[in-house]
């Protein structure tokens, strides 16, 4: 197998699924990955529904993974601006499983002793040099009504982000859906890329703050 250039993949699977090890990947398989510091720029974009800023920004590499790329219905424009892109849907056990996950890991990274942040702890930690955690949050999930941590929240919009892409790809054949615990998963990442096997598993990249 060869590996065809300039083709765009995109890793749309929600944070907390194992993207970041899915973009170990794609830049050992030799895919030059866009900037993910540039593409967090792009969250004003996404949030004032621009998308053809965020299309030419893919003009710039061939693989993406991470905001704004993994959120709702951003794929749905990127697929109909490249024809030959290819899409991979990381998934979680389970909505429940992806939650603790997704928790655990700012409550690590952002809170203190552990503990889930504060509104404070979210506003004051810097995702880019405008933007906050809280801001991400806030786009995503609209924290008017909503602590930022609420279960109900997170989990509809995790298992509503699945089922709109599964929705929209059930009759298109440019979709992969793979949990990276499953021993097969990258045996089937590297056929629907048409690359060869670099090592038996997904690297696991960022095993505490990823899978």
């Amino acid at each position: 197998m060869f590996r065809v250039k300039n083709k765009k993949i995109f890793c749309i699977g929600a944070n907390k699924t194992g993207t970041t090890s899915v973009e170990r990947a794609l830049i050992d398989h030799g895919f030059k990955m866009g900037n993910q510091r540039n593409a967090q720029d792009l969250i004003e974009s996404y949030k004032n529904r621009d998308f053809n800023t965020i299309i030419k920004f893919c003009k710039t590499a061939e693989a993406f993974q991470d905001a704004p790329f993994s959120w709702h219905n951003t794929f749905m424009f990127l697929d109909q601006a490249f024809n030959d892109a290819k899409f991979i849907l990381t998934v979680r056990d389970s909505a429940e499983i992806w939650y603790e996950s997704f928790v655990n890991f700012h409550s690590k990274r952002f809170g203190t002793d552990g503990k889930k942040p504060t509104e404070l702890e979210l506003k004051n930690a810097k995702r880019t040099s405008k933007r906050t955690v809280w801001d991400n949050l806030n786009i995503r999930h609209n924290l008017e009504n909503n602590g930022p941590y609420e279960k109900k929240m997170l989990i509809q919009y995790y298992n509503d982000h699945n089922r709109i892409v599964k929705d929209y790809f059930r009759f298109k054949d440019n979709l992969l859906i793979i949990n990276l615990k499953n021993k097969d998963a990258y045996e089937k990442y590297c056929e629907f890329l048409g690359v060869e096997q670099l090592y038996e598993n997904f690297p696991w990249e960022n095993k505490t703050e990823d899978i």
